[in-house]
């Protein structure tokens, strides 16, 4: 029986890379696939997904409202689909982690979801949260932490490289994210005194 998968991670864990390989086998056995990414990532107005070792491929965009069911049902219509694949799978509304359950249920087709567990507040993004509540398997993609221990949390940097405690949940293209332990990030939250501060620029 079809499942759905959800693959969570930090940032720069390789998400990415292992979704297009898994796609890649796919379909060096003949076989179809369809990806799926958010709609904050898109190139000349088109979905693509990019790891950061230069694989990339084209995918379908998602946004909020779209019927993710429909849109593979009718796919599958007229091109038999043997896995659909969804990078950035945080972003997904409670209701589309519905509609890819189906899609394992009602039309046998496995659904291998890849995104982030929390942000870099440490809040459940509302499809991580969905995800982790229905999906058949849930498997943690792991890195490390500059202290070598396994790193389950992010900060954000902003311009000037200044670790951010509040803002938009949601920020693309702007900041930049640090995979840190859980030991670490309220250190450099400022939860916790600080015993060894990497001294981001900027950070107080």
């Amino acid at each position: 029986m079809a499942k759905l998968y959800f693959h969570y991670a930090t940032m720069n864990a390789g998400k990415s890379t292992m979704l297009l390989q898994a796609s890649y086998n796919y379909r060096e056995r003949g076989m179809s696939t369809m990806l799926f990414v958010a709609g904050h990532y898109r190139k000349d107005g088109a979905g693509y997904i990019a790891s950061r070792i230069g694989l990339e491929a084209d995918a379908e965009m998602f946004r909020d409202g779209d019927d993710l069911f429909a849109r593979v049902a009718e796919h599958h219509r007229h091109t038999t689909t043997h896995c659909v694949f969804v990078d950035e799978a945080q972003f997904l509304v409670e209701e589309q982690v519905w509609q890819l359950a189906r899609i394992a249920d009602r039309l046998d087709i496995p659904v291998m979801c890849y995104g982030l567990r929390t942000d870099f507040q440490g809040k459940l993004f509302t499809g991580s949260q969905a995800l982790l509540s229905i999906a058949d398997e849930l498997r943690e993609v792991r890195t490390i932490c500059r202290c070598g221990r396994k790193a389950n949390m992010v900060v954000r940097l902003g311009p000037e490289g200044k670790v951010a405690k509040e803002g938009e949940q949601v920020a693309i293209g702007k900041d930049v994210y640090v995979s840190l332990c859980r030991r670490h990030w309220e250190e450099e939250m400022g939860r916790w005194r600080a015993e060894d501060l990497i001294g981001f620029a900027g950070a107080e």
